[in-house]
């Protein structure tokens, strides 16, 4: 009897833009293309896709060495941090492991979590803040907020009155959340800068040992969820909070003179945390002309523990214990090296173009 084999579906999407999609098609994607890989904000899901970050950052891009930009708000600079510290391998799986293993209950207070994440922060990071700083082959850009007016408070009344303004005038425009926001670009203070220009009014802030574990504290600091930060080194005084609440997936108009490489868990990119409830918000094609997104396919997240990557409300997911997060998170990072398999394939095939669709 003849035995059918069925072929496993693909692990990864590709999608890119316009200009991308051009030069992969003319000349294949080459590791010296890339200038700027950005991180998006989406707490654990970062994890999700650790296979995938251990492929690009462990062998890809070390096929030609050269000064690239990583931009990251919340989890996405602290994945960048920690390969910046440890290295591709060492780093992803020491993020992963800090992760997996917290511990969140519902009565603890904002400065509970802070403390909580801070003191993860510090074991990911602490003794390796210059090599952040001086890497040599990376440039890391990690994106925060000031909080403006009442948004500044920590108290719950106005936490929520912001918080409903600021759902009521980003639906209006998202350049309105600049009433309640300003956009803040934390970076090593060399030759190579990452500017932004756009609706929003961009702070720029020189990292350095003493402000960098507080900046990168700011990236990924939820209102409601943790305090802002506040007293930064060498910052002038105001609230600090998470980078994903304006740039949520980094629609952000890159100046790449190459490829824009993108390892995403999400195969859209939402501009804003707040237009996660608008869907017709989408990212602007200009702003993605460059990029090249990598993301988990729909068939290998079905295929995973949870039917999709780990997320923030696992935490507190009912039926579901810490034991039993724990292991699926776990199974989920290790089923991620098929994405960085995947892509490494792709790599040495350089078949590209037959699965690349339009961003």
């Amino acid at each position: 009897m003849t035995q059918i084999l069925q072929k496993r579906a693909p692990a990864l999407n590709l999608r890119a833009g316009h200009l991308a999609r051009q030069l992969i098609e003319k000349e294949g994607l080459q590791a010296s293309f890339v200038d700027i890989i950005p991180g998006a904000a989406g707490g654990p899901k970062g994890i999700g896709i650790q296979g995938l970050d251990q492929a690009i950052f462990g062998d890809f891009l070390p096929q030609a060495p050269q000064r690239r930009t990583l931009i990251g708000s919340s989890i996405g600079s602290w994945r960048f941090a920690s390969i910046l510290a440890w290295g591709a391998q060492e780093g992803t799986k020491r993020l992963a492991d800090l992760y997996t293993h917290l511990y969140f209950h519902k009565k603890m207070s904002r400065n509970d979590v802070g403390h909580v994440c801070r003191d993860m922060l510090i074991e990911l990071i602490q003794g390796k803040e210059q090599q952040l700083i001086e890497h040599p082959d990376y440039h890391l850009a990690i994106i925060s907020i000031k909080a403006q007016h009442i948004f500044q408070s920590d108290h719950s009344l106005p936490l929520l009155a912001s918080v409903a303004g600021i759902i009521g005038s980003n639906a209006w425009g998202r350049k309105h959340n600049r009433l309640f926001m300003q956009r803040v670009i934390s970076q090593p203070a060399s030759a190579q800068q990452f500017k932004i220009e756009d609706d929003f009014f961009t702070h720029y802030h020189a990292l350095n040992e003493k402000n960098i574990t507080p900046w990168l504290m700011a990236s990924a600091s939820i209102p409601g969820l943790m305090s802002a930060i506040r007293d930064i080194p060498d910052a002038p005084k105001g609230s600090y909070r998470d980078g994903g609440l304006i740039d949520y997936h980094l629609d952000l108009p890159f100046k790449s003179q190459g490829i824009v490489l993108y390892p995403h868990f999400s195969d859209t990119i939402t501009p804003g945390w707040f237009d996660k409830m608008l869907k017709k918000r989408k990212a602007n094609p200009e702003n993605q002309a460059r990029t090249l997104l990598l993301s988990p396919s729909k068939e290998y997240l079905q295929s995973l523990p949870l039917g999709r990557l780990p997320d923030r409300k696992d935490f507190s997911l009912k039926g579901l214990d810490q034991k039993q997060r724990i292991q699926m998170w776990n199974q989920c990072v290790a089923e991620s090296q098929r994405l960085g398999d995947e892509f490494l394939e792709l790599v040495e095939k350089q078949n590209f173009s037959q699965f690349i669709n339009a961003l």
